[in-house]
């Protein structure tokens, strides 16, 4: 397939499919979500199973004819039935709406009746359209593990695979970040688990792939940033994605392209048996809406 670099290419690609994906969308009852969820069945690339639904949120979806409505009792309910959804295979796709984080999580992570099989690793997955940049920027973790440990890297480094092949890119170029280019053991132990994770790599453990760090963020995305420190790398200053060493960079990242380059951005968890669409309240209804997107691919 040709590669996916921008968001309009992504819901274009989404529109073309015959299979439109199962999202289901716990207490869709404020106005971003039922604008985001719209606009995804305007596009005709989801289906919609809206659990928890108010009587005045079911006239905002009157006009549809793929769509169901599942009860529930309140905001507990609704999660634990629209993660039953995705473990009965009836839902692909998992959505926030009007409800707190910590009680979708509570049912999404739920030992006996959630959807994190064990093993896998709950993380934050970031895509991003930046102006300027000619194709999407793909980064983990802004949102979810603190300081990821080895094991849980590695995971992270699997997702981002998943997510960039699903783009059409065959080959990943994946940047291992931290604010210099040079192992340290002492400063920054991470960097010897880089270290492990590139021998892994050449060792073909994650298939056709370019992975390398440490290096610094303008060294992953800019060759001519690359040449002028004199540094070689395989990545030719063209990553597709970044691993951050925790989330307090990722978290900074993310913020400053929103606010300073207005970067338009989707983030899904990814762990679950499926993507889950979990915005902040201050997402807006185009942001929610990539992110039904990108979950979708």
């Amino acid at each position: 397939m040709e590669t996916i670099r921008s968001f309009n290419d992504l819901v274009a690609h989404l529109a073309a499919r015959t299979e439109r994906r199962q999202v289901a969308v716990a207490c869709p009852n404020d106005a971003s979500t039922q604008g985001a969820v719209c606009k995804a069945l305007d596009e005709g690339i989801i289906d919609a199973l809206l659990v928890g639904c108010t009587e005045e949120a079911k006239q905002v979806f009157a006009k549809y004819k793929n769509v169901e409505y599942i009860d529930a009792d309140n905001a507990d309910d609704a999660a634990r039935k629209a993660v039953a959804l995705v473990r009965e295979g009836r839902a692909n796709v998992l959505q926030k709406g009007l409800l707190n984080t910590d009680d979708l999580l509570h049912a999404v992570l739920n030992k006996e009746t959630g959807i994190l099989p064990k093993g896998r690793v709950l993380t934050h997955l970031t895509c991003a359209e930046i102006p300027g940049h000619d194709r999407f920027l793909f980064f983990t973790d802004a949102a979810v593990i603190p300081h990821p440990t080895a094991e849980q890297r590695e995971e992270q480094l699997k997702y981002v695979l998943e997510t960039c092949r699903s783009m059409g890119i065959a080959e990943p170029r994946v940047g291992l970040v931290n604010c210099t280019e040079k192992v340290n053991a002492k400063f920054f132990p991470f960097t010897l688990e880089y270290v492990d994770l590139k021998a892994k790599v050449s060792n073909g453990d994650f298939g056709p792939c370019i992975v390398d760090g440490p290096l610094d963020l303008k060294t992953c995305l800019s060759a001519e940033a690359l040449h002028k420190k004199g540094i070689e790398s395989p990545l030719e200053g063209k990553a597709d994605a970044i691993i951050f060493p925790d989330i307090q960079a990722g978290n900074v990242f993310y913020k400053t392209i929103t606010l300073f380059c207005g970067a338009a951005c989707a983030g899904i968890l990814r762990g679950p048996l499926c993507p889950v669409v979990l915005p902040s309240r201050g997402d807006s209804v185009t942001s929610k809406f990539y992110s039904l997107a990108l979950a979708s691919i």
